[in-house]
Parts: structure tokens; C-alpha cells; sequence
């Protein structure tokens, strides 16, 4: 029997939703619900400098407005710091955590191996460090996972077949920074472990995360969920739509469109619907099918004069 689909939106708030976050929410609350399934809400929060109460209350706010009702929504994460401590722990009885000591340009170096896109790709400096050697440092450190020299690959029900060998390609990875504060790729692998999502739907430049969340996944006894790498939005001329246009955020898109015509655009350019005539997004479930995306990086929202009337 096919488990029951559990998605999620997992947005941060620092700011008005902008298109590409709607985008987001939508097909990942279409998803699960196209199939009968929940959708979780969870605000990923770490950030507390960046990120506001009264911004989470927004983004609900907006979410209620496009029709986009949640299930359940999770403990944010700014509040879940002794549970993120358990696994941090187990990591460490399972001797996979060491302390490590280098600065940011020491990482950036340009003499140190990088990935195409670049970033880096850790060396392994402080991984065998003694603790005689440890003792002379003089700053805090923060705390990588080993990882293993062994490839990790999934089939993202968009972008297809992905793979990385997490040494080689990308190198022991953060799970907490000096400050104590821990990081996207612990945080996020406990909160969907830990809420039974089955499917995580977010941007295509998150891609590269996948494999570093699955190694935690197997470490902590998860399963691995299903991954959906939504293509970008871009405008005709070829920019990337993002919060930068401001005249594209919630605030300004609910004063000049109802909620269907916001959703009729969005299904059109990403080729669910054959015209961009409002939809609300009940409706849009019962036509929504992955394969209409399947194998893009970027849709270009035509209709955007639309969105500026």
C-alpha cells in the first residue's frame, strides 16, 4: 500500500513572499494534495537577525489568500535548538563530528579545490587534527560531519538523475557554526525526518544539498523522501524574478490580482494549464502532473505584464 503523501513548505521568514516563493508553495502543496495527501508548514527561522515574528504571520496571511490551507504547522525552528542538540550528540558517539578551525578565506582560497559553480570543496584540513594541535588554536571552531568516499544518487522527479561522491565532490560538510547555531543541512534532514514528510519540493539551486541530507538521513534512521528541484522563474529578457523586484512581492501582487489569476500565470508558465485563465488552486490539484515540468531549470513567466496591471 502506498504511504500517504506528506509534503512541506519550509519558507524563511525574513520578508515579504516574493513570485518564486508562491511557485514553491504551490507546487509543493499541489503535489501531496493532488494525491489525497497533508502539507506541512514550517518556518525556517535559524536566522534569528534576519527573521521576524510578524514576517511568519505574513506569510500565512498570503498562503490563506492563494487558497494554500495547511494541515499542520510544525515547531519553528529557532525554537527546536535541545532537539537539534540530541542528533548533534548521537553524531558524536558515533565519532563522525570533529572541531574545525578554518577561516572563510582559507576555505574560498582560490588554490583550494572548487566545484563548478564555486564553491568549495572541503580538504579535509582539521579532520585529523590532534588534540595537542587543537589546544594551540585560538578561535572557536565549528563542528563537520565525516563523510564517506561513496556516491550518493537520487532521481529528482524533475531534474532527473543527480549524483555526487560526498568526498570528492563536495567534502565533510557544517552541521553546527562557532556560534552554536546549527546549520540548513542538519536542520532541515531532523524536521522532515522527524514530521514524516515524503517529498520535498524547493528551488533548483538546493539541488546540491539532497545528497548531503541523504547521508544524515541514513545516520539518523530516516527514510529518504521523494525531491522535486523546481525550475526558476525569469522574466522574458531573461532576468531572474526574485525578492529584488519588490514590485513583485505579496504586498503589491494582492493589491492588483485575486488569488486565481495569480495562480492561472504561474500554472501557465510552468505548462500545467494550456492558458493562464484563473484557477484557484483546488481546482489546478485535479490536473497537476510533475511530468509538465519534468527536465526544466528555468520558466519564463510570459504573461508577467500581467502581474504588474
Amino acid at each position: 500500500m502506498e504511504k500517504r503523501p506528506v509534503g512541506r513548505f519550509a519558507p524563511t521568514p525574513s520578508g515579504r513572499m516574493h513570485l518564486g516563493n508562491v511557485f514553491a508553495a504551490l507546487l509543493s502543496w499541489l503535489s501531496p494534495k493532488s494525491r489525497g495527501g497533508d502539507w506541512i508548514l514550517r518556518m525556517e527561522d535559524l536566522d534569528t537577525l534576519r527573521t521576524k515574528a510578524e514576517y511568519a504571520e505574513l506569510l500565512r496571511d498570503d498562503l490563506r489568500w492563494l487558497g494554500l490551507d495547511w494541515d499542520l504547522e510544525t515547531e519553528a525552528q529557532s525554537l527546536r535548538s535541545a532537539v537539534y542538540d540530541r542528533y548533534f550528540e548521537e553524531l558524536k558517539e558515533k565519532n563522525l563530528l570533529f572541531p574545525c578551525y578554518c577561516t572563510r578565506s582559507q576555505l574560498h582560497n582560490v588554490n583550494a579545490p572548487h566545484l563548478s559553480d564555486g564553491t568549495y570543496v572541503y580538504a579535509g584540513t582539521c579532520r585529523n587534527l590532534t588534540e595537542a594541535q587543537r589546544a594551540e588554536k585560538k578561535r572557536l571552531p565549528s563542528w563537520r560531519v565525516m563523510v564517506p568516499d561513496r556516491e550518493f544518487a537520487l532521481t529528482d522527479l524533475i531534474q532527473g538523475d543527480y549524483r555526487e561522491n560526498l568526498l570528492t565532490d563536495r567534502g565533510d560538510f557544517v552541521v553546527r557554526r562557532a556560534d552554536g547555531v546549527y546549520v540548513y543541512q542538519l536542520a532541515v534532514t531532523v524536521d522532515d525526518g522527524e514530521s514524516g514528510v515524503t517529498e520535498v519540493v524547493r528551488g533548483w539551486d538546493l539541488l546540491g544539498s539532497a545528497p548531503r541530507q541523504m547521508y544524515l538521513q541514513e545516520l539518523f534512521g530516516f527514510r529518504h523522501p521523494e525531491y522535486a528541484h523546481i525550475p526558476m522563474l525569469m522574466a522574458p529578457e531573461g532576468r531572474r524574478l526574485s525578492k529584488r523586484n519588490q514590485d513583485l512581492d505579496m504586498g503589491a501582487l494582492r493589491t492588483r490580482l485575486k488569488p486565481e489569476q495569480l495562480i492561472g500565470v504561474l500554472a501557465h508558465a510552468a505548462g500545467l494549464t494550456e492558458t493562464a485563465a484563473p484557477i484557484s488552486a483546488v481546482e489546478l490539484a485535479t490536473v497537476f502532473d510533475w511530468a509538465k515540468i519534468e527536465g526544466r531549470t528555468e520558466i519564463v513567466v510570459t504573461e508577467l505584464d500581467t502581474l504588474y496591471r
